[in-house]
């Protein structure tokens, strides 16, 4: 893992959330970029020009955010840019080569009762970039414990498990794999693959109705220090796709949770 991209918001846990990404960069000896998107909406007719003058209190927002934390021997990059959240984020993907995006559960939102606000929502649902939800105030910890649950072990993209063995590797940490046959299971789903078999210390099989529900059914048992799921339309999220915004009482995690591109 060489590039992680961190977008910032303007949530109380920010200052967190940075240095949980300079400690996590600095386990893998990555770059981290720390980037703020921001949108310019003006009247026909406006005097002042105020892009530049967003663009520069944004970038003195980063600064002044990034001079509280322990940089350490971090590599960090600070960027301002306009555009619209998903596709600058896709953008700046490609362009950087991100291997793995850090997200907050709400960048913005103050409502207690939210796990995933708008904007965290809308990276983990609607972009292709692998990420990584880091619990408000979680501190960064090895990790030594992963569980992984799919309702289908079908890969057909190559580089889609790359991020968790990246973790794996580096902490030479064990994977628990959890197979949740739901309504929605096809033949086949179950054959596992040589590239999960051999990266799995262990293999689950469960019926629920919902990965969710699977995972919740074997979670303490396995008490893993990250959970590892899959983005699709019919995986974990199924039900949830409806809205950006993801409840506490239909989702939350005391850990962080690794959300892989689809692996079909």
């Amino acid at each position: 893992m060489k590039n992680i991209l961190v977008p910032v918001g303007s949530s109380k846990n920010t200052l967190s959330h940075l240095q949980y990404a300079v400690d996590f960069a600095e386990a893998f000896g990555a770059k981290l970029f720390i980037v703020q998107i921001y949108n310019v909406y003006t009247k026909a007719g406006t005097i002042i020009k105020i892009e530049p003058i967003i663009e520069r209190e944004s970038k003195a927002f980063l600064n002044d955010l990034v001079s509280k934390i322990d940089t350490k021997n971090v590599n960090i990059v600070i960027k301002t840019i306009k555009g619209k959240l998903v596709n600058t984020l896709e953008l700046v993907s490609k362009a950087a080569n991100i291997d793995l995006i850090l997200v907050e559960p709400r960048t913005n939102s103050i409502r207690e009762e939210v796990f995933l606000g708008k904007t965290s929502g809308k990276i983990i649902k609607q972009t292709q970039i692998p990420a990584l939800i880091v619990p408000e105030g979680y501190k960064f910890k090895p990790f030594n414990n992963i569980l992984l649950a799919l309702k289908s072990a079908i890969i057909k993209k190559n580089d889609a498990l790359d991020p968790l063995l990246s973790i794996k590797n580096n902490f030479k940490a064990p994977i628990n794999m959890l197979l949740v046959k739901t309504p929605y299971y096809n033949e086949g789903d179950f054959d596992v693959e040589q590239k999960l078999l051999d990266i799995a210390n262990n293999i689950t099989n469960t019926e629920n109705a919902t990965t969710f529900q699977g995972v919740l059914q074997h979670l303490q048992s396995y008490n893993p220090d990250m959970l590892c799921v899959v983005r699709r339309r019919r995986g974990f999220f199924i039900k949830k796709w409806e809205k950006n915004v993801i409840l506490k009482k239909d989702f939350s995690s005391a850990i962080p949770v690794l959300v892989l591109r689809g692996l079909k």
